[in-house]
């Protein structure tokens, strides 16, 4: 399986709230956490470990850099060994690249899409998926910039990586609308060409406008146009787990989980075919 997620709405975890999540226990169903923040030992994973007695785990990376020219090996012990600690319900990392000159980048930064690319990448993907002994999910990221030469969409790279190795896929709903604002790149077209019955895990968060830039901060709530694409895509997939992602600008808690509730709710009603 892809993921052993339940089939409903999830939140991101974030240090803010790690302490209120182990006392209060709050009524989430699942909980998504950036894998490289727990490699190692200490507070961090003994934190993690108290609230996966309670509740689904989903590990989402992001610094591996599948677009790098070569995979950290070290990284890749690190994740294996958080894997065979935590057992998540689903394990998940970017297409994208974040290192050059051996300089690892902060930034998620989208893969050329040229010539042999697909096969660079499925090989990758492979030897992950090997390592961890389970399959991943690979998200779409939001754009910038465009390469010249480009031979492929983001949407058919991922289709094609899908086929070749397995994997399975995470739709950021919010990313497809950065990169419509930035590029023009429609989003109903890249819906068009994924293979949502691999899609395993959905995101949802909200961008911010800098000098006419949308960049992916998730520092805001959802805007209407990603509620309005996460509607129609999830009116396609059916059930399916919804993350609401949330790294700046944290809320607190209680108001966090007045958001989730209203996600969970929203998804719910329009799988059972209601208005929401």
């Amino acid at each position: 399986m892809l993921t052993s997620l339940p089939l409903c709405a999830g939140l991101g975890l974030r240090s803010p709230h790690i302490q209120a999540v182990i006392q209060d226990q709050p009524p989430v169903a699942w909980w998504e956490v950036h894998s490289e923040n727990y490699f190692g030992g200490g507070a961090p994973i003994a934190a993690l470990e108290k609230i996966r007695a309670n509740y689904p785990i989903s590990l989402h990376g992001v610094a591996m850099g599948l677009g790098n020219p070569a995979l950290d090996t070290l990284h890749l012990k690190q994740l294996k060994t958080l894997v065979d600690r935590i057992e998540p319900a689903a394990v998940s990392e970017h297409l994208a690249w974040n290192r050059l000159n051996h300089r690892a980048y902060a930034d998620l930064l989208p893969v050329p899409r040229l010539e042999g690319v697909i096969e660079q990448l499925s090989e990758r993907i492979h030897v992950v998926q090997d390592y961890l002994q389970r399959p991943i999910l690979i998200e779409n990221v939001s754009s910038y910039i465009q390469f010249a030469d480009e031979m492929y969409l983001e949407s058919e790279v991922l289709a094609q990586l899908v086929a070749q190795t397995g994997c399975g896929l995470i739709l950021d709903v919010n990313n497809l609308i950065v990169s419509q604002i930035n590029l023009g790149i429609d989003p109903y077209l890249e819906l068009a060409h994924l293979p949502l019955a691999s899609v395993g895990e959905i995101h949802i968060a909200g961008f911010e406008l800098f000098d006419g830039v949308a960049i992916d901060t998730h520092g805001a709530a959802p805007t209407p146009a990603v509620w309005q694409l996460l509607d129609i895509v999830i009116q396609q997939t059916g059930p399916i787990p919804v993350l609401l992602e949330r790294d700046n600008h944290i809320p607190a808690l209680n108001d966090l989980m007045l958001d989730y509730q209203h996600l969970n709710t929203h998804c719910t009603a329009i799988w059972q075919g209601a208005t929401p």
